[in-house]
């Protein structure tokens, strides 16, 4: 949560800034400095969500094929008893 309020923070302040150079006006600038980087901000939580689901089903996908690759390696060595 903390990232995601800085994140907002820093949004803010270059949504005022650009804004502001583009049209000199303090209220536009505001304006879009609080629309558009909450509206960002919202959906770069949902972005992060989504990129934590992902990664987590790559990792899950790994480890499922790492333990099938070695079970079919396992049933591929022949085991021999001393007699």
């Amino acid at each position: 949560m903390k990232k995601t309020i800085t994140f907002a923070v820093m949004h803010f302040t270059v949504a005022f800034t650009v804004a502001y150079l583009l049209t000199g006006s303090v209220v536009v600038g505001g304006a879009v400095a609080l629309v558009e980087p909450a509206i960002n901000t919202v959906a770069f939580y949902f972005h992060e969500m989504v990129w934590k689901k992902l990664e987590a089903r790559k990792e899950g996908l790994s480890s499922k094929g790492m333990s099938v690759g070695m079970a079919s390696r396992a049933e591929d060595q022949e085991i021999t008893f001393a007699s």
